[in-house]
């Protein structure tokens, strides 16, 4: 068990950021795929994509805030989940490219992370 207070505080910062404009990318993404894709009879598949990128983000934040924890294993978990979302974000632009890299940089320093 680690110190109190002692938490990945580097990993789950930059895996919030990258959830947060991931979910950001994701709005965007189904507010202007909707209207784009609706011109060509495919507006569902723009607010899909969309749709993606807004649970990607949700999840990565969530993750983030698990994350917090002195728990080595239950950081490593919520690691793993983070990074597999931010993977499942590229779908959607990755939160502008910022996100992905933020939340796979913050993944992998949660799965580093030794307590």
């Amino acid at each position: 068990m680690a110190a109190k207070g002692n938490v990945p505080t580097a990993a789950w910062i930059l895996v919030l950021i990258g959830g947060i404009l991931t979910l950001i990318g994701g709005l965007v993404f189904a507010t202007l795929g909707a209207v784009v894709f609706s011109l060509v009879s495919l507006g569902g598949i723009g607010s899909l994509v969309g749709l993606v990128g807004i649970i990607a983000g949700l999840v990565m934040i969530i993750s983030a805030f698990m994350m917090k924890s002195t728990d080595v294993n239950k950081v490593r978990l919520w690691a793993v989940i983070a990074l597999v979302f931010s993977i499942v974000g590229i779908a959607n632009g990755g939160g502008f490219v910022i996100g992905f890299i933020l939340g796979l940089i913050g993944s992998i320093m949660g799965l580093a992370y030794k307590g």
